[in-house]
């Protein structure tokens, strides 16, 4: 593997979050958020809609970001310059790259990393993020920690681990098997990397959690629109759980 040397870089914090921001891809993945907010406040800032207001008498902003790292990245810097959170929760489904996370399992993010960000050609470590100078960005312990919790909780299989973006969809067994051994990432996404990065170069602590909805292979576009839903809801039910708390 590349780049091991290079060790994943966190953002500690025993800061109070007062404001959650949540952000999700699809709308699958965060209407039923949306529709548990109290007096919800729209506003729209690049084509993004942002919902704030309360759930469980908690202040929280919900966004749609799309699909994409880009576009998660757009999301992510809007959402703290303009709402201000103490923390980012991204939401949603994902693959699995591990024979050991199924169809419906939970994945709660210990690290992110970027799968297609290449520049070994320029003497870099696979994943090397340049202005950065890291590879792994680490989620916060104390929020991941407690989304573990609400996801044991909420019963079902729950792992933790390193969760791979990328601007592609996977759906390819060899392209799962090269970022599986690249970094041992268990599931693969389009967008948690993405929203770690923007959270590290602004000193802000977020979480990523993932429900799988494929096994990331030739099946994957059977399995995903069949269980996309489901996938869904799950993630959105260990989040309500950890806003209640």
């Amino acid at each position: 593997m590349l780049g091991l040397s290079f060790a994943p870089v966190t953002i500690n914090t025993k800061k109070v979050v007062n404001m959650l921001a949540i952000i999700g891809a699809m709308d699958v993945e965060v209407n039923a958020l949306k529709e548990l907010v109290e007096a919800p406040e729209i506003k729209t800032f690049a084509g993004i809609d942002f919902v704030k207001g309360k759930i469980e008498g908690k202040d929280v902003c919900i966004a749609q970001c799309s699909p994409g790292k880009v576009n998660a990245a757009l999301c992510t810097q809007l959402m703290i310059d303009k709402f201000s959170p103490d923390a980012v929760i991204n939401i949603g489904i994902g693959c699995s790259l591990s024979d050991d996370v199924t169809i419906k399992n939970v994945v709660i993010a210990n690290d992110v990393w970027q799968y297609d960000m290449d520049s070994t050609g320029c003497g870099d470590p696979l994943g090397f993020i340049s202005g950065l100078g890291v590879i792994k960005i680490d989620t916060d312990t104390r929020l991941s920690d407690r989304l573990f919790e609400c996801a044991q909780n909420c019963g079902g299989k729950v792992h933790r681990g390193t969760v791979a973006s990328g601007d592609t969809f996977i759906a390819d067994d060899a392209l799962k098997a090269r970022v599986f051994k690249d970094f041992g990432a268990i599931c693969g996404e389009m967008e948690g990397a993405a929203v770690g990065q923007v959270c590290y170069a602004n000193s802000l602590p977020f979480a990523v959690l993932r429900t799988v909805s494929d096994g990331g292979d030739s099946n994957a576009h059977i399995d995903y629109p069949t269980f996309k839903k489901t996938a869904a809801e799950i993630s959105a039910a260990i989040l309500v759980s950890f806003i209640k708390d």
